[in-house]
């Protein structure tokens, strides 16, 4: 499997990672391992998760998803073989960016995930209380104590994430070397018509979320009696139910069938032909999930299948 350098870092992933928000919400400890095994032994290895997930499941209060990752790792053996991608920011006991908070936020999911250092640690969310100066300043020593190897930027707008840039180089501190934006067949405009010039100038990686749209792009929601398999589906999808949306499915199972594929993997296809995008990340809650997900890297689509696809989600 062909592995993508993360902009201008020395990492280099497989083209499609794990997104560990599932992890102590919809799918508990024992299948979570049994998830990470899978997706690792399949020759995959970037896992993205957040100090606040799984915060928002009755009972939780964040934290759960590191928590279980640093189990695995502990128990798996297989820490030399993935890289782990997590956030600060969101999280109401560390929320925002500002230096103090950043070096107590990291130590908390250093100790979660039980290693000693985070392969991408990303900021969850803009703030712009904070000088960037400072923010990169404090992902800067935590790179010089060996914490943290490469940073990265979530839910950043193309201006402030230019200007991130250019902070970086004018005061000689580390990049941004990774964006993750929502981004899939059905929301394309943001990213491409602001974002992607940028980080195609910057050569900086994306690992876009929401790669599968909320699930809409797997073909299993095609009316309103669908949203009933999955209430907590149901809110996200809803809004995907209209023409265009029928036309992106229509064109996703015609292109599936050429392929004898699914609409999960040819969505997923899609994203990893497009120069721009490293890794999409994509979760999964069982064994036959992860398999579908994992088949859309072996899945090569043509120019014209990709421009058929474009068509129908413009």
């Amino acid at each position: 499997m062909q592995h993508r350098r993360l902009g201008r870092s020395d990492l280099s992933i497989a083209p499609l990672a794990f997104g560990g928000n599932v992890f102590g919400w919809s799918v508990d400890e024992k299948r979570s391992f049994e998830l990470l095994d899978q997706f690792v032994d399949a020759g995959f290895n970037l896992i993205d998760t957040a100090d606040v997930y799984s915060a928002w499941a009755p009972g939780n209060r964040g934290g759960e998803s590191e928590t279980i990752i640093g189990k695995w790792l502990k128990q798996s053996g297989k820490r030399d073989r993935v890289l782990i991608a997590t956030k600060v920011a969101k999280w109401v006991e560390h929320k925002g960016l500002a230096p103090l908070n950043i070096q107590q936020a990291v130590e908390g999911s250093l100790k979660r995930l039980q290693t000693d250092h985070i392969d991408l640690y990303q900021a969850h969310e803009d703030d712009a209380s904070v000088p960037l100066h400072e923010t990169l300043g404090a992902f800067a020593r935590l790179i010089e104590q060996g914490k943290v190897r490469v940073i990265g930027a979530s839910n950043y707008g193309a201006d402030r994430f230019a200007e991130a840039l250019d902070v970086s180089a004018r005061h000689n501190l580390p990049r941004y070397e990774s964006l993750q934006p929502e981004y899939n067949l059905m929301v394309r405009g943001d990213y491409e018509k602001y974002l992607e010039p940028l980080v195609t100038k910057e050569q900086v990686g994306v690992i876009n979320y929401y790669a599968l749209a909320s699930g809409f792009l797997s073909g299993k929601y095609r009316s309103e009696t669908d949203l009933g398999k999955s209430a907590a589906r149901a809110a996200a999808v809803r809004k995907f139910l209209n023409p265009r949306g029928m036309g992106v499915l229509a064109a996703l199972d015609d292109v599936a069938k050429t392929h004898r594929a699914t609409p999960s993997q040819v969505a997923l296809a899609w994203l990893m032909a497009r120069p721009s995008i490293t890794a999409p990340i994509a979760s999964a809650t069982s064994a036959e999930q992860l398999n579908d997900l994992i088949g859309a890297a072996r899945l090569q689509l043509s120019a014209t299948e990709i421009a058929q696809l474009d068509a129908a989600s413009a």
